[in-house]
């Protein structure tokens, strides 16, 4: 359903909001954790066969993956699947709650990092882009000879056929967002598809996260290298969202496609 949101005149009012990393694992600790969807998002359940079109065997990565119960739907049907999380919470009660033994080790590659294994189908990497985007800033890149890019290859983090980004530019600092789109760039493989969701309300009755992120943006950050198509527009409006104030909440699905 398209239903032509407006852009909001005030896009830039929360371009100063910042969530440190200490914010987001208090989330988890004090379950302040609404994010969580338990039956999945239906936007990607309605989408599916778009997005997987027929192909078997693909690479899928999570960012800023929590424990979303879609990371099974796709191993379910043999495709590997790779997410990234900074709270050791989401992920231990991700494998909890879906009855999957798996491995731990540190990641030598980057300081404090851990990877959560479970057999070929399952890798999660105890790691958040916010790390990266926090304590790698430019000049630190610059001085040491590095690259946002090289920094995942350290991690043999590899790359990816398809991207699920449900909760995580939306969640993203908005000052940080060029510097994760240059990371989520640099994982596609050719021939890929990013399916993404972004927000619509007003942005001066809610701080966020998570944030409003307009269409002109989303063109800014990938318009130049990718394929953008609005798949569906949807009326996502709940009470907690009242509580913020807004009496508008709209999702917005898109696909993105290499040119």
């Amino acid at each position: 359903m398209t239903i032509g949101i407006k852009e909001h005149p005030d896009a830039e009012v929360q371009k100063n909001r910042v969530l440190t990393l200490d914010d987001w694992q208090d989330k988890w600790v004090t379950r302040h954790i609404a994010f969580h969807q338990e039956q999945g998002h239906q936007l990607l359940k309605k989408h599916f066969d778009t997005f997987l079109k027929g192909q078997s065997g693909l690479r899928v990565f999570f960012p800023l993956c929590g424990k979303a119960i879609e990371m099974k739907w796709f191993a379910d049907r043999g495709h590997t699947v790779v997410g990234v999380e900074i709270s050791e919470i989401g992920i231990r009660e991700f494998f909890a709650e879906q009855n999957l033994s798996y491995t731990e080790e540190p990641l030598t590659e980057i300081a404090g990092a851990k990877v959560f294994k479970v057999c070929t189908d399952y890798e999660f990497f105890r790691e958040h882009f916010l790390i990266l985007l926090q304590h790698f800033r430019p000049s630190q890149i610059k001085r040491n000879n590095l690259s946002l890019p090289s920094l995942w290859s350290r991690a043999n983090i590899g790359k990816f056929d398809r991207i699920w980004d449900r909760g995580a530019l939306v969640a993203v600092n908005p000052g940080d967002r060029d510097r994760y789109a240059d990371i989520i760039l640099s994982l596609l493989r050719k021939g890929y598809h990013y399916l993404l969701v972004v927000l619509s309300y007003d942005p001066t009755k809610h701080t966020g996260p998570p944030f409003y992120v307009p269409d002109a943006e989303l063109k800014k950050l990938f318009g130049t290298k990718c394929n953008m198509q609005c798949l569906e527009e949807v009326d996502a409006l709940e009470e907690r969202h009242k509580t913020w104030g807004v009496d508008y909440f709209f999702e917005k699905l898109y696909l993105l496609t290499e040119k």
